[in-house]
């Protein structure tokens, strides 16, 4: 019965994995709106080496359109440029020597449906993920009915894993239509 515990515990974390996983693609999905994480994740080369742009620079928001990027060492506002402009952003840098700028331009009806999909692709990857930890809890259940648990504990455990797995797939839904409605407001 221990065990049975044990592979809930764990479906359930993978579930919510799956939904961290959702969050942080979500995040990623601009709105019209500035915000440091449309760049926080992108990669600079720092003599030689990738590292984070969050940490050879200061990521601000100076208003609602505007990202503001000040590296810490002046020649390093050309290699941020440069990666700005090859990520596919969408925004043109704006180079005054010292810092960068972004503007976050208002989006189109086109791009709105385009970001739209992407957020409803990373809510499907979720799904998926939640879906993945339901069979492999159900192998460790059917499993452990071979092993000599009860078949009647063994059924309410599947039960109880799909109840988890609609629960989150709910959340899922709930969490991707708010993001839709976000990029849909004008």
């Amino acid at each position: 019965m221990e065990e049975v515990h044990a592979i809930m515990a764990e479906a359930e974390a993978h579930m919510k994995k799956a939904l961290e996983h959702l969050d942080h693609e979500l995040v990623k999905v601009r709105t019209g709106k500035a915000s440091t994480s449309l760049v926080a994740d992108l990669m600079v080369d720092y003599y030689g080496a990738p590292v984070p742009i969050t940490q050879i620079a200061n990521l601000q928001i100076s208003d609602a359109r505007t990202i503001m990027i000040q590296p810490w060492e002046r020649n390093m506002v050309g290699p941020i440029e440069r990666v700005i402009i090859n990520s596919n952003l969408g925004m043109t840098p704006q180079n005054d020597g010292e810092c960068i700028r972004l503007s976050v331009p208002p989006l189109t009806e086109e791009r709105r449906k385009e970001l739209v999909k992407k957020a409803k692709h990373a809510g499907e990857e979720s799904k998926v993920g939640i879906r993945n930890a339901r069979h492999k809890g159900l192998e460790h259940i059917k499993k452990a009915v071979k092993d000599g648990l009860a078949e009647d504990v063994g059924k309410r455990k599947e039960i109880d894993l799909q109840n988890m797995v609609n629960k989150y797939v709910e959340h899922t839904d709930t969490v991707v239509a708010a993001k839709e409605k976000e990029i849909m407001t004008v």
